[in-house]
């Protein structure tokens, strides 16, 4: 019996918690592969076998599955627990544009020869703060996942080639402090700026020292602060104005950026302390 929840979708891709609960030691019927997706694995082992090649499937090991690929299961030590990345087009997709230099093209290569995912620590501690990411899936979740993947697909453990021009970085700054909810996410500002969202996201992070999802929350909160100094009472419109998913989620970027919700902020404004 297999049991899927969803922790978070956008149109480019979908985080998925996957619970098998199967005990068997034979092969699954073959099953298909609508598109491609990177599965690793939380707790327990399990077999897989695509065209006659076996792999053994364990937190030190994850897999990728290529579309139109069909693949057979074994559970010879009972149930598991997985995270599974499916990519719903190709502008996140393993093997396109995320894979820019030697070092990530290899190990698409690779993991598409052999189906196995090597995965360290640093991946390990990736998939689990990839759990934590569902809040804000157009940027955060996307940063995650192709946090994920540079080190999912990497050939082995050293740096990514080196980022792009500082004016790409400088572009999207502009681009967000024009208007915090410049694209719907990562991919359609990527798409604005006329590159591939990786390349995006690695350029920013090393120009401007941050994550653009965590600048992207900086100038939300500013703008929130604002507001809020102004005497704005509903938190609701607040948070959808600036293009938080909901007023938990606001409060909770909120807290994260200065240690207070958005009513403590405002009885401070209010009183002057």
């Amino acid at each position: 019996m297999r049991t899927t929840r969803t922790v978070t979708e956008s149109r480019h891709f979908a985080i998925r918690s996957v619970e098998c609960t199967d005990d068997h030691a034979r092969w699954s019927d073959p099953e298909p592969a609508r598109s491609a997706h990177i599965v690793l694995v939380r707790r327990g082992r399990f077999r897989i076998d695509v065209r006659g090649r076996g792999v053994t499937v364990e937190p030190a090991t994850g897999y990728l599955h290529l579309p139109g690929e069909e693949m057979r299961f074994a559970h010879p030590a009972g149930g598991d627990v997985c995270t599974a990345v499916a990519f719903a087009g190709d502008e996140l997709t393993p093997g396109d544009e995320l894979a820019t230099g030697d070092e990530l093209t290899a190990g698409v290569r690779a993991a598409a020869r052999s189906r196995a995912v090597r995965v360290d620590a640093r991946l390990e501690l990736a998939h689990r703060l990839l759990l934590r990411s569902g809040d804000d899936p157009g940027f955060a979740a996307a940063e995650a996942v192709l946090g994920l993947l540079r080190l999912a697909l990497r050939e082995q453990p050293r740096d990514s080639p080196p980022p792009g021009r500082a004016d790409l970085a400088e572009r999207a700054r502009e681009a967000v402090l024009a208007d915090p909810l410049a694209g719907a996410g990562l991919v359609e500002l990527a798409r604005l700026l006329e590159t591939s969202p990786s390349h995006l996201s690695h350029t920013f992070r090393h120009h401007v020292g941050m994550p653009l999802s965590r600048y992207r929350n900086r100038v939300r909160v500013s703008r929130a602060l604002a507001r809020l100094d102004q005497g704005e009472t509903d938190l609701a419109a607040l948070a959808a104005g600036l293009g938080f998913s909901d007023q938990a989620h606001l409060t909770r970027v909120m807290r994260a950026e200065l240690g207070h919700t958005p009513g403590r902020v405002r009885a401070l404004l209010a009183s002057g302390v």
